[in-house]
Order: structure tokens, then C-alpha cells, then sequence
């Protein structure tokens, strides 16, 4: 059997699938893999297909053996469709994508619950006012927190806090009492977790349906020394309600690791807030990180010669709720 593995620049390529993964798929199919960089896939022989972001398009008929595409990165949307419907078996690292952003929204969850984001401000300016700010949130005992959205990242981050003394509420449409109830959960719809909850953190599928979901009726039901997080995708909030919404309640805050136009990031109304704090899209994948979604692709290919299910592997049903 032949594997190639295929993306737009070999750099993005190698960040993902290392030599040392190469070599072990190498090992495992017995063959020398293809390592190829192109626009637009060129056809060939190949059993297994392995990329990540920057897929190059595929016209399946090119590849009259391919039986699985390993795409060792997180959404499949742009691409699944036209391999599922050609009986071509498709498997992502949206799983193994998932948990640094979940690390990262565990970590600012502990950390707005203790009123750090502010403080670490104020402090350097008056370091008794910024003590007495600590005092005004609540800590992490028995505090509620919200998770809207329980997919890949949401699940995770739920299962981290289910460790913690925080009471955890989430908004999900799709998911059952039992689900919920498995990953530690209440669920609750979006108007009381705004209302309810000392953090809100967003990880609602990106979805045609779901943009511009969260809005005004929402930002200002957030309590005092609230904290909103949003890891999730920027068009999935009116980012002038949540100004308007900081604006008048400086007592608010919001962690905002994307925005709508990330391009533009110097004319974000939300950039001139004091207590609104956004970083580069950073809670993704990054580092050495990349490598995990590389590893997680190579190992489902092992479970695929051994007749194995993988939790990884999408459906066209699946695309449905998929971000």
C-alpha cells in the first residue's frame, strides 16, 4: 500500500507530519511515501492521503485507489463532501486540534474567576486598589460557570472543570441529559447562562446558522465582574452590542482570542476598551503543538489496517453540526 502526503507548502506540511511520522508510516505500508507540494493534487496510485491546512484540491478520480484521506488539522467543510459522497473515508485531527484550545480556556477560566485580567492592570499603577478588586469575584469555589457549545472543545474543556469546586451550566441544542450529565453539566439556555453565570466561554460550532448569535439581549444580562471568552469564531457575536455592553458596565470583561476581521485588527471598536483583552489567535494549535494533530492522523491509519473504528473519522451526517 502508498501513502502521499500532500499540502500547498511543504513548510506548513512538515510542521504537522515530522520526519520521524513519515518514516513510521513508511514503516508500517512498507513503501516510500510521496511528499508533495502543489495547488492542486496531481493524481496517482496512493492508498492514504495525508494533509493538513492548506489541503490542495483533489479530483478523486485522479486517485482511482484511494481508500482514506488523514487531515491532520480541525475543520473539514471545504473539502469533505466531495470525498464522502465518493466513498472515499475521511478521518480529522479536529479532536487533537481541540485540546490546546481547551487547555487555554480552562487556564483564563481559573484565572477570570479570581479577577487576574483587571488586576494585573491596576496593579501596576495601585497595588491596594488592585487587592481590593480581587475581593469582588467570587474565587473558584461554587462559582457558576457557562460553556456554550459541548462539540470537541467544549466537551474537553467541561471534562477540566468537572475536576474543579465550579458549578458548570451549558447551552447545547443538540446534546441529551445523558451527555450532559456524563461530561458533569447542567443545561440551561443562552439567556439564563448570561444572566447566571460569573464566566461565559463560547464554543459554538462556526456555522451559517450560528453567526451573529450571541448579541445585545445577551451582553446585557452579563453580571457584575462578569467575563465573556470567546475562543470560538468572531462571527458568532455583534461586536458592537458587546462595546456597548462593556461600555456601559466597566465592571465587565471580555477575553477575546478572535474578532471578526482579524485582518483589521487596529479598527476593532473592541480594541479601545479597558476591560476588553485580545490576543492573536493564539489558543489554536501552535509550536510543537502541531505535531499531536500529525501523530493522531498516523495512529488512525493504524487503526484502519487493523479493522479498527476511530472516534476521528467524519460522516456526512456529522457535517451538519461539524464547525
Amino acid at each position: 500500500m502508498k501513502a502521499a502526503f500532500l499540502a500547498a507548502d511543504e513548510k506548513t506540511l512538515r510542521r504537522v507530519f515530522t520526519q520521524r511520522q513519515i518514516q513510521e508510516a513508511e514503516c508500517i505500508l512498507g513503501s516510500k511515501a510521496s511528499v508533495i507540494e502543489c495547488s492542486d493534487a496531481p493524481g496517482g496510485d496512493e492508498d492514504f492521503i495525508f494533509s493538513t491546512w492548506g489541503f490542495p484540491k483533489i479530483d478523486v478520480k485522479k486517485y482511482p485507489n484511494l481508500k482514506c484521506v488523514f487531515y491532520g488539522a480541525g475543520s473539514v467543510q471545504l473539502f469533505a463532501r466531495n470525498l464522502l459522497e465518493n466513498k472515499i473515508r475521511l478521518f480529522s485531527a479536529w479532536k487533537a486540534n481541540a485540546v490546546p484550545v481547551a487547555e487555554f480556556t480552562f487556564a483564563q477560566i481559573l484565572l477570570a474567576v479570581k479577577g487576574y485580567f483587571p488586576s494585573l492592570k491596576i496593579a501596576k499603577i495601585n497595588r491596594p486598589e488592585a487587592n481590593k478588586l480581587i475581593n469582588l469575584h467570587p474565587g473558584a469555589y461554587r462559582t457558576r460557570v457557562g460553556i456554550l457549545g459541548l462539540g470537541a472543545i467544549g466537551s474537553l474543556v467541561a471534562r477540566r472543570l468537572k475536576d474543579t469546586d465550579l458549578e458548570v451550566w451549558a447551552y447545547d441544542p443538540f446534546v441529551s441529559g445523558e451527555r450532559a450529565m456524563e461530561l458533569g453539566v447542567q443545561l440551561h439556555s443562552l439567556e439564563e447562562i448570561f444572566s447566571e453565570c460569573q464566566v461565559v466561554s463560547n464554543h459554538i460550532a462556526n456555522l451559517p446558522q450560528t453567526v451573529g448569535i450571541l448579541k445585545r439581549e445577551h451582553f446585557f444580562q452579563m453580571r457584575d465582574y462578569a467575563c465573556f471568552i470567546n475562543t470560538g469564531r468572531g462571527a458568532q457575536l455583534n461586536e458592537k452590542d458587546l462595546y456597548d455592553a462593556l461600555k456601559d458596565n466597566p465592571t465587565r470583561i471580555a477575553l477575546l482570542d478572535v474578532i471578526i476581521d482579524e485582518k483589521n485588527f487596529d479598527k476593532c471598536i473592541l480594541n479601545e476598551l479597558d476591560n476588553c483583552f485580545i490576543t492573536p489567535h493564539m489558543a489554536g494549535t501552535s509550536g510543537l503543538e502541531t505535531e499531536r494533530m500529525g501523530q493522531r492522523m498516523i495512529d488512525n491509519m493504524k487503526l484502519v489496517l487493523n479493522g479498527l473504528p476511530s472516534e476521528d473519522e467524519v460522516t456526512l451526517k456529522m457535517l451538519e453540526t461539524m464547525a
